[in-house]
């Protein structure tokens, strides 16, 4: 029987080194491994990352992480088997979870060592590794529920092919057989457990199983949430969403009766030092990847924006739609990683949309003990929205390891699309490629006079390129994601990096290259 922590292999890392501080490299990395394994994101048996790879991934020597790694021998924490590499020593008890997040809140998510800097590109920064993510955190409007064929570069179209394969296939085949099972309100339990693994490896979440619910995605995750504080606040509820920031959630917000308030972002992300005070009931944010202008929320803002929450009574809502699909550098904590498991104010959304197929429509939320007591009623009070099958095929797939290597595979895709985009569109006329660290989308950034008219007639001419693709390009105007149209707003394009092959991808990129030498 194969072990489980070997068949999921090594854990994703979210380390944090400055090379600036006093305390050598090595010594940060130990440190950070240390901590990491006394809170249980890694566990005995797991394997950490093979030196080579993540000195590469670090930037660092290798020599920096051979030498934490015999330290950590040295202490017990880790072994070092033949076949099996470096892994945390099995004989070491098994980390509980922190009863409160306050008291560890720093070293909750990713591990933070003396001098280490939070903003990403900040001076003195030696790296970061691990992969970013809530698990399959679908991009807006992939809740599976449009079968239409999309565009080319239609923002949000997912390039999965997981389904194709056989370990999906092999899942889906004996949760079939299984099929005459109910599933209960909150999901199945063991999607739930393997969910909840899932964040601890990818996102150092460390959260039970007891913190997840099953949902039908991200719209519907976000409906129950309002549905729940609906009933408790006795008031009709005040929404703060990100402006600009994609309008899907937004409207899930305006249909269950919310007035929505809009949020400055800048580059960095969402603006946390001039948050309303008295006024929200719920916020809505995408901090690993700021949708559409892609700002990465620094740990500051982060520590922040939880602050005035706790203060202030607000819920956040972090929804991650896609941080597991970064290419470039490592990832910030998740806001969930950050937050009192048990009093918090953090409840994370994802779905299976973008790294398995939106065809399933699952997905789940996490939330912290006193906000699950608020949405459990509501949840049995309307049952779960996902079938059996879909529960136990996805519970399946997740216990094989599968969908991280497959999310591995989509991410190097990405890059080479990203490569794609910013080779083609290099020099062309007042068109700037915003930073792209991942995603499942591009930001063309239009400079000039005229670029406001130019945005217009640019996407209508996309529109009208039916001949070699049928329903367009369906690329979208920039200024569509703010709420409110102010005159200084940036003015260009977004396309998603989804959807077709990769041959399909790289004509309809020619094509719109050839329409904006034009226009």
């Amino acid at each position: 029987m194969t072990d489980p922590a070997r068949r999921r292999g090594p854990a994703e890392l979210v380390v944090e080194l400055d090379r600036a501080a006093a305390l050598p490299l090595p010594a940060q990395l130990a440190a950070a491994l240390r901590e990491s394994i006394d809170a249980g994101r890694l566990r005995p048996g797991e394997g950490v990352p093979a030196s080579r790879a993540l000195a590469s991934r670090l930037g660092v020597a290798r020599g920096v992480i051979v030498a934490a790694y015999e330290q950590l021998i040295a202490e017990g924490y880790l072994r070092a088997e033949h076949g099996r590499g470096t892994l945390v020593n099995p004989d070491l008890g098994t980390a509980a979870v922190p009863a409160s997040g306050h008291a560890d809140r720093a070293g909750s998510g990713a591990v933070r060592v003396p001098g280490a800097v939070g903003a990403p590109g900040s001076a003195g920064a030696a790296g970061r590794v691990g992969l970013t993510g809530t698990t399959g955190t679908l991009a807006p409007m992939l809740d599976g529920d449009d079968p239409a064929p999309r565009p080319p570069l239609a923002p949000g179209t997912p390039l999965t092919d997981a389904t194709e394969r056989p370990a999906w296939r092999a899942a889906w085949r004996a949760a079939v057989a299984r099929a005459d099972r109910r599933p209960p309100a909150l999901g199945d339990p063991a999607l739930r457990r393997e969910i909840a693994e899932h964040l601890r490896l990818v996102r150092g979440t460390a959260r039970p199983a007891d913190d997840v619910i099953v949902t039908a995605g991200a719209r519907e995750g976000l409906g129950l949430l309002l549905t729940a504080l609906g009933t408790t606040r006795g008031h009709g509820l005040v929404v703060g969403v990100e402006d600009p920031g994609y309008p899907s959630l937004r409207g899930v917000a305006a249909r269950h009766g919310a007035r929505i308030v809009s949020l400055p972002v800048d580059a960095e992300g969402l603006r946390t030092d001039g948050l309303p005070e008295g006024l929200l009931d719920l916020v809505i944010v995408t901090p690993s990847h700021q949708y559409p202008v892609g700002g990465s929320l620094p740990l500051p803002r982060r520590r922040e924006l939880l602050d005035w929450a706790s203060r202030t009574g607000v819920v956040v809502v972090e929804d991650d739609y896609d941080s597991e699909l970064r290419h470039v550098g490592g990832p910030l904590p998740a806001l969930a990683a950050l937050d009192d498991p048990r009093a918090g104010s953090v409840v994370t959304l994802g779905t299976f949309s973008s790294t398995v197929t939106p065809a399933l429509a699952a997905g789940f939320l996490l939330a912290p003990r006193n906000l699950r007591s608020l949405l459990e009623p509501v949840r049995h009070d309307l049952g779960s929205p996902v079938s059996a099958v879909v529960q136990i095929a996805l519970a399946d797939y997740l216990a094989t390891g599968e969908l991280r290597r497959n999310i591995a595979r989509v991410r190097r895709r990405h890059a080479a699309r990203r490569d794609l985009i910013s080779e083609r569109f290099a020099g062309s006329r007042d068109v700037r490629v915003r930073p792209m660290s991942g995603g499942l989308h591009a930001v063309l950034e239009f400079a000039g006079e005229g670029a406001r008219r130019r945005e217009a007639r640019v996407v209508e001419a996309a529109a009208r390129e039916t001949t070699a693709f049928p329903v367009g390009l369906g690329i979208a105007e920039l200024g569509a994601y703010w709420q409110h149209r102010s005159p200084d707003r940036a003015s260009g394009v977004v396309l998603g990096m989804g959807g077709p092959d990769d041959d399909e991808f790289a004509a309809a990129i020619e094509r719109l290259r050839r329409i904006l030498l034009a226009v």
